[in-house]
């Protein structure tokens, strides 16, 4: 990579005095490698950003350092303007709501200037960095297994899933530009929580397409309980199949290309380019199906789980009543009471609310093929 343009373009017109430091906004994760990997990401960016800019990152909840620690070392630093993004794949909740405003809340308090920029997003880096991880798992399985023709294949996509539709359709159209740009037999999409169909169900549909070779890649930055979920899922159907053969492609991680996206989210700040796709923000406008949530207040609710580790309940698969090898994630369907089984963050707890904060419930919570499909794996039922 010509790291000499990317220098170049980054300050079109910073402040001859201002003193510039960026901030990367994690979600913050139970499993200590998930916050390990955002933590190298975060040590990898300065070289693809100007030399004398600060660089720092925070957690929204569940690990440490969290984002007013990162924010207060780079107001220590001298830096009075502060751009910040968010360590995130797409925008749903947590970077349309929760993170902006504990950045608006730190910039008050504290007399900073605290620049706000967008998610990864869909990229054309994004793009290449996904279809990269995807040839990968396809080389070793051609080395392994022996060649097996695009034509023969089925591209599988998971993403995370959110109560956002328009965060959920963004992992279509990713999947969209991999299947056509890599000319897959056919594509599916899944998601590892909240929507529909989860990655079970989804691989189960796949099952009857009858192709030679499925490739199962999941659209995620980082490791973690969901990973852990995606694959485990995907051995079961694989076991329980044979005759088909499964291949696990490896999530983004720290590919060269997520990081050069993450640099053009801090840069494009400054050209005032920095803009969220609104247009079908289920929070702006009446999006089919989740009408009632239009004007939602944008208020952050992971004040009460900031800091918490790995330690948190149902963290760890050793000690769970319910699962057996993986997290399938069916802890979630009966927690909590105002927002029964919609609510899969993956915190391992219930919220205590001390404010009038609640999510509205996920229409389609009783999906046959969401979260519901998980009842089936509860340890000791048949």
């Amino acid at each position: 990579m010509d790291r000499s343009r990317t220098r170049t373009d980054a300050r079109p017109d910073a402040g001859h005095n201002e003193k510039i430091g960026v901030m990367l906004c994690g979600h913050g994760s139970r499993s200590e490698d998930a916050v390990r990997e955002f933590s190298v990401l975060a040590e990898r960016l300065p070289e693809y950003l100007p030399p004398e800019w600060e660089i720092d990152y925070g957690y929204l909840e569940f690990a440490n350092p969290v984002i007013r620690e990162g924010l207060d070392r780079l107001r220590d630093k001298g830096c009075d303007r502060i751009l910040a993004v968010p360590g995130m794949l797409f925008a749903a909740m947590h970077a349309k709501n929760d993170i902006p405003s504990v950045l608006n809340e730190y910039a008050r308090k504290h007399g900073v200037r605290v620049d706000y920029g967008r998610e990864l997003g869909i990229d054309p880096r994004m793009i290449r960095a996904a279809s990269a991880r995807i040839e990968e798992a396809l080389s070793r399985a051609d080395a392994d297994h022996g060649p097996v023709a695009r034509h023969d294949t089925c591209l599988v996509v998971i993403g995370r899933g959110a109560s956002d539709p328009d965060a959920n359709s963004n992992v279509n159209k990713i999947a969209r530009m991999l299947w056509e740009g890599m000319g897959f037999g056919w594509c599916e999409v899944g998601y590892s929580g909240v929507t529909f169909p989860l990655v079970e169900p989804c691989l189960e549909q796949v099952v009857k397409l009858d192709y030679k070779r499925v490739v199962v890649f999941p659209y995620f930055l980082f490791t973690g309980v969901l990973i852990d979920r995606i694959y485990g899922f995907t051995d079961m159907v694989a076991r329980a199949h044979p005759e088909m053969q499964f291949i696990k492609a490896g999530y983004l991680n720290d590919h060269p290309q997520v990081l050069e996206t993450f640099a053009e989210r801090v840069t494009e700040i400054l050209e005032g380019q920095a803009v969220m796709n609104c247009s079908m923000c289920k929070y702006r406008t009446q999006v089919l199906g989740f009408e009632s949530e239009v004007g939602m207040p944008q208020e952050s609710h992971h004040h009460h789980v900031e800091g918490q580790g790995a330690t948190a309940p149902g963290s760890n698969v050793a000690s769970c009543t319910l699962c057996d090898d993986f997290c399938t994630g069916v802890c979630r369907l009966d927690a909590g009471h105002h927002h029964h089984h919609h609510h899969d963050h993956d915190h391992g707890h219930h919220h205590h609310h001390d404010h009038d904060h609640h999510h509205p419930p996920y229409p389609h919570a009783d999906h046959p093929l969401g979260p519901e499909s998980v009842r089936k794996h509860v340890k000791g039922k048949v």
